[in-house]
């Protein structure tokens, strides 16, 4: 029941991909708040609020360090202090337009080109923090393997505690749970296709990283802090 936190990309306050982040997935990840959910023909109000159930418990964001419980030792303090540190050192950028995208068996909003930038900011958080982290218990590594890892994958889940990072890493903005069929993916692509359609033709600022908190298991991640990357 401890704490667990992270470091995510969360789209600036007061920026069009942030509202429209909180109106999709129901709720702000600053505030704590629900948020009125979009009202969109073809999908109705239960669905799209059982398609995005998943991803609301974690808000509108792109991981940068995945979630991770505190090392013996570590205090949350000290993990804020890392984290201002970390960001005084560097510079914003802009990251390609995005675009909607299947992966899997889930939508998300990714980067429409590689992004240097965002992957190496993404491969320094996890190693930067990673002194922060309480290793995977045998049960949590148990849970990762079960979607199937290759062998490089599991050597991350392994060292760092979760088998997407570094080469494996693929930014992205969750939008959904998993949908069980082609034709469900299909209809809420075909829904969400006009409401991306204007957050998808300029670059994306990150200007920023979050540090998320979740206070137990069954609670849902809000952001704690956010600190400007102004080195």
């Amino acid at each position: 029941m401890a704490p667990r936190y992270a470091i995510y990309y969360a789209p600036e306050p007061g920026s069009a991909l942030e509202a429209f982040g909180n109106r999709w997935l129901g709720r702000d990840a600053a505030s704590g708040e629900p948020v009125p959910q979009e009202d969109l023909p073809g999908l109705s109000a239960q669905k799209l609020a059982e398609i995005t159930q998943a991803p609301r418990r974690y808000g509108f964001h792109g991981t940068l360090k995945p979630p991770f419980r505190l090392a013996a030792g570590q205090t949350a303090g000290a993990l804020r202090q890392a984290v201002a540190a970390f960001a005084a050192t560097r510079i914003g950028f802009d990251m390609p337009p995005l675009r909607l995208a299947v992966l899997g068996r889930f939508l998300a909003l990714v980067p429409s080109e590689p992004c240097p930038a965002l992957d190496a900011l993404a491969a320094d958080c996890v190693r930067a923090f990673d002194s922060f982290r309480a290793p995977a218990d045998a049960a949590e590594l148990e849970r990762r393997r079960r979607d199937g890892l290759s062998e490089r994958q599991d050597r991350l889940l392994r060292l760092w505690g979760y088998p997407y990072v570094l080469e494996e890493f693929r930014f992205h903005l969750t939008l959904t749970g998993p949908l069980p069929d082609e034709g469900t993916r299909e209809a809420v692509r075909a829904a969400l296709d006009p409401l991306v359609a204007p957050l998808c033709r300029e670059p994306v600022p990150v200007r920023s990283l979050c540090l998320f908190a979740q206070a137990d298991v069954a609670a849902p991640f809000r952001i704690a802090a956010r600190y400007a990357l102004d080195g």
